[in-house]
């Protein structure tokens, strides 16, 4: 479980390509995970950029 709880939404983007293009799009083209989108606020890997 993550720290989001039951707000948070995992998807596969190896595995569902439509979602690799909605990451894409969200991370500005930035192939990094996790990419957390909070309404606009959107925050790209583990370290947070």
């Amino acid at each position: 479980m993550s720290v989001y709880g039951d707000k948070a939404r995992y998807f596969d983007v190896k595995a569902e390509i439509a979602k690799l293009d909605e990451m894409l799009k969200h991370s500005g083209g930035v192939r990094k995970v996790p990419v957390i989108v909070e309404g606009k606020n959107v925050t790209i890997g583990y370290g947070g950029s």
